[in-house]
């Protein structure tokens, strides 16, 4: 049943005995189609993010994932679903006709500057590029690529960038005169995880972004604070040394960190690994998104706009927002819209399977 368990729990519920035949023929017709005209994706990579891309695309039918990239020893890499190529990095040019969309699971701090543009001169291209700072320059780099070479690109899909910017956008547009606040946590942030397991001498670690209760409460108060980034957030990191490593300048390291760490109290504590696998493998997170602003002749009404996220699994949130804006992608691609894209550019039907009349008669 080629990864799809929902079909499977139909012939399960089936009523009677002697249809299942027929069943079994028209879910075998019905499969066959489906898997012709499939999405063919491609996962750069084999970590937490790309297994939640994984599991997204197999709650997916109309998506199907042929290979894995991996810079790792391709022996060693087992994939959740079967049948699914495990292919060297190097290799990834020899599948330029036989992917549709590829998303690149790589770190934010050293792995995707280099590997979008890299992979978007060969393929349509998705990432999660979540270097705020940067982006601009990001997104420049990725445009060059995707936009010489026909592909269609996009960058910082996930929940942040991504979803928490479209409301940001909403928000800005519905109350022009009013401010915006974003607070994250409490959770664990993968690109300051990333960045903490980067710095010499760090063995693992993992960093939590905590929103501070006081300012959060102001916030939905109405009443506009002033809020500095250091009064928004605090971080906690969770550091396993390496043996003989210099803690104290791993601790500098991390909290003169720039675009990460640096503007925030930051707090490092060094435990061991057996602390860290006991405590610290969840990989929860979530945060929330505010527009406050007035209206009326003379501003006599406030407004407050409140979205907000609770994930279990980061990466498995992160990898179906991923999931659904590589569908856009393909179809952008195959329109001829070619270049870099942000989620600002992408129409909302494009994410969804279902057909505008569908879509109008459902959910609008």
């Amino acid at each position: 049943y080629f990864g799809m368990p929902h079909i499977l729990l139909r012939f399960m519920a089936i009523e009677k005995v002697e249809k299942i035949k027929l069943a079994r023929r028209v879910a075998s017709i019905w499969v066959v189609i489906s898997m012709a005209v499939a999405i063919v994706i491609g996962i750069v990579g084999y970590g937490n993010l790309a297994k939640g891309v994984e599991c997204a695309i197999r709650q997916n039918p109309d998506m199907e994932l042929a290979a894995v990239f991996t810079r790792r020893d391709p022996s060693t890499v087992k994939t959740l679903t079967e049948g699914v190529a495990v292919v060297p990095s190097f290799e990834a040019a020899d599948w330029k006709d036989k992917i549709d969309v590829l998303v690149i699971c790589g770190g934010s701090a050293t792995d995707l500057p280099t590997q979008t543009p890299e992979y978007a001169s060969m393929f349509n291209v998705i990432d999660s590029f979540d270097t705020h700072a940067r982006i601009p320059e990001h997104f420049a780099n990725v445009d060059k690529a995707a936009a010489g070479s026909n592909h269609t690109a996009l960058i910082s899909g996930g929940w942040d960038p991504g979803m928490f910017s479209i409301n940001r956008l909403y928000g800005s547009c519905i109350l022009p005169e009013g401010q915006d606040y974003t607070f994250w946590g409490k959770g664990v942030s993968q690109g300051h995880s990333d960045a903490i397991r980067r710095v010499p001498g760090v063995k693992n670690g993992k960093q939590y972004t905590i929103p501070v209760e006081a300012a959060l409460e102001a916030v939905r108060s109405g009443s506009n604070p002033e809020l500095t980034t250091r009064q928004k957030h605090t971080r906690e990191c969770f550091v396993v040394a390496e043996e003989g490593a210099d803690l104290a300048l791993i601790e500098k390291t991390i909290k003169e960190m720039p675009n990460y760490f640096a503007d925030y109290d930051t707090t490092v504590h060094f435990i061991s690994e057996e602390e860290f696998v006991r405590d610290h493998s969840r990989i929860n997170h979530g945060g929330f998104v505010f527009r406050t602003g007035k209206t009326g002749v003379n501003g006599e009404n406030k407004h407050v706009i409140e979205y907000s996220l609770k994930l279990d699994s980061n990466p498995e949130f992160t990898g179906s927002v991923l999931t659904a804006y590589a569908r856009a992608v393909y179809r952008l691609s195959q329109k001829g819209d070619y270049g870099c894209k942000t989620v600002f550019d992408i129409a909302p039907a494009l994410l969804s399977p279902l057909s505008g009349e569908d879509l109008r008669a459902h959910m609008l």
